[in-house]
């Protein structure tokens, strides 16, 4: 009898604590090892505006050995943590509208239907705040310690060793095989949200918000969706430049350049409502700490590699079922850009 009811008091804290029981298991995606190496960091090519950061001077950098989440976080791990703790993200985000603007911040969470179709589409409507809340909490569950890459790992690791434009090569109109950005269909369905239209990229994936993680071409390291779909909040703080920059790969959080008084995270890689220029694996763009976005923001794990967890001795942890569930969701998004297609659009 004592030994029962010591099971159901350590069951009941256990669920107090907010820990999940081994019924439910934590949901990890797979981590990609992305080995280490020095690359020339940032492009000359960029436009230049004084209020936003530059990705000049190019200089050198060196990274070490780190793991990257092959996928964005997802709208389904994201909802596992605050269904464990009762977290509660703000309920302001910016989303798309029909103003002057094209966007407004409103009353649309995480959650929403618009912002979340599937378990398996990229969590929008986070900050980088609620990020780090999520990856403490992943940290305690696992017992690993998962973290924002910096901005240095971020971009060595999209573009894979590549020296072109994006990391398949110099032309645009390749992006949609492995990127959802705003071409054709997307183009087509923001017009329709916001009766702005301007320029799309010459190709069509058929996404026309974001769409299921995974369902592009993945670059040379293996990591999918590093352009387009949302673009990913990254541990360092604004600077108007690359000058005294870390040369470690390390995030660079000292010094900040404030934006309207207000400290400011970095986010790479471009989203759905971006075109050719803003999908460059380069590219920098800002946002508040506690900023939340559907236009639109999300985040990507990374892990620290260290001795014999390097060579691959330590077992990663890994959310069961996560790549089945993935693939029949692909699949169900795949028949669904089918049906869109054969949809007359305005």
């Amino acid at each position: 009898m004592r030994k029962i009811v010591s099971a159901l008091l350590f069951i009941a804290m256990t669920c107090a604590s907010g820990q999940l029981l081994a019924a439910d298991p934590v949901i990890v995606a797979p981590m990609v090892t992305i080995p280490g190496g020095q690359f020339a960091m940032g492009s000359s090519a960029n436009p230049v505006d004084a209020n936003f950061p530059a990705s000049v001077p190019v200089h050198q950098v060196q990274v070490k050995t780190f793991r990257l989440s092959r996928y964005e976080t997802t709208v389904g791990q994201f909802r596992q943590f605050v269904d464990a703790t009762g977290y509660q993200t703000g309920s302001d985000c910016w989303k798309l509208v029909a103003n002057d603007w094209g966007i407004e911040n409103g009353k649309v969470g995480w959650n929403s239907p618009v912002n979340a179709p599937t378990e398996y589409h990229p969590v929008m409507c986070v900050s980088w705040s609620d990020a780090h809340a999520y990856l403490e909490w992943l940290s305690k569950q696992t017992g690993r310690h998962y973290r924002l890459p910096s901005e240095a790992e971020w971009e060595y690791a999209a573009r894979a060793r590549s020296d072109s434009r994006y990391p398949f090569g110099d032309n645009p109109a390749d992006l949609c095989r492995f990127a959802n950005v705003f071409d054709h269909a997307g183009k087509a369905a923001i017009t329709r949200i916001t009766g702005k239209a301007r320029d799309a990229i010459a190709c069509d994936d058929q996404a026309e918000l974001t769409t299921v993680v995974g369902m592009y071409q993945a670059n040379a390291f293996g990591l999918y969706d590093m352009l387009g779909n949302v673009r990913e909040l990254v541990e360092d703080c604004q600077h108007l430049t690359y000058e005294n920059a870390p040369k470690d790969g390390r995030a660079w959080t000292e010094n900040c350049s404030a934006f309207h008084g207000s400290t400011m995270a970095i986010h790479r890689g471009g989203h759905y409502n971006n075109g050719a220029v803003g999908a460059s694996p380069t590219i920098r763009a800002h946002a508040g700490l506690d900023n939340r976005s559907s236009v639109g923001e999300g985040f990507r794990i990374a892990e620290d590699v260290s001795g014999e967890d390097a060579a691959g001795a330590v077992q990663l942890p890994a959310g069961a079922g996560f790549e089945a569930g993935l693939r029949k969701e692909q699949a169900a998004e795949r028949d669904r850009q089918v049906k869109r297609a054969a949809s007359p659009r305005s």
